[in-house]
């Protein structure tokens, strides 16, 4: 989908449209971690900067930073996921974690687009 973008870090980015993003990982991510156990949110009105620590994603056989891809504030997260994060195994693409409101959406030109974040999980 052409409103969807992926980090270095093997998140994946939705563009809404209205200045909000969804934020999850890829289901690459999800491969390489295995069963999911627990996810950590981070607090409504966290501001977000590119590249830092945002939440812990825990398998049972790893623990996993998720990174910010984008600038912003979190409106939003997928309580879902609370009681069942396994729902990201079942399909990364479809189960976000947090919903965030750009700082600024330039930020969505300096993540890659499907092809090139194929090319980085084949190299």
């Amino acid at each position: 989908m052409s409103n969807i973008k992926y980090s270095a870090e093997h998140e994946w980015v939705q563009d809404n449209g209205d200045g909000t993003v969804l934020i999850g990982i890829t289901d690459f991510a999800q491969e390489q971690l295995g069963d999911l156990v627990f996810v950590e949110m981070p607090e409504l009105g966290t501001e977000i900067s590119k590249g830092e620590e945002i939440s812990v994603i825990e398998s049972v056989k790893a623990a996993s930073d998720l990174f910010a891809p984008v600038d912003g504030t979190v409106i939003e997260v997928n309580e879902s996921l609370d009681d069942e994060p396994e729902l990201i195994n079942e399909d990364a693409m479809a189960n976000w974690i947090i919903k965030v409101e750009l700082s600024d959406s330039k930020d969505l030109d300096d993540l890659m687009n499907e092809d090139a974040y194929n090319q980085l999980t084949e190299e």
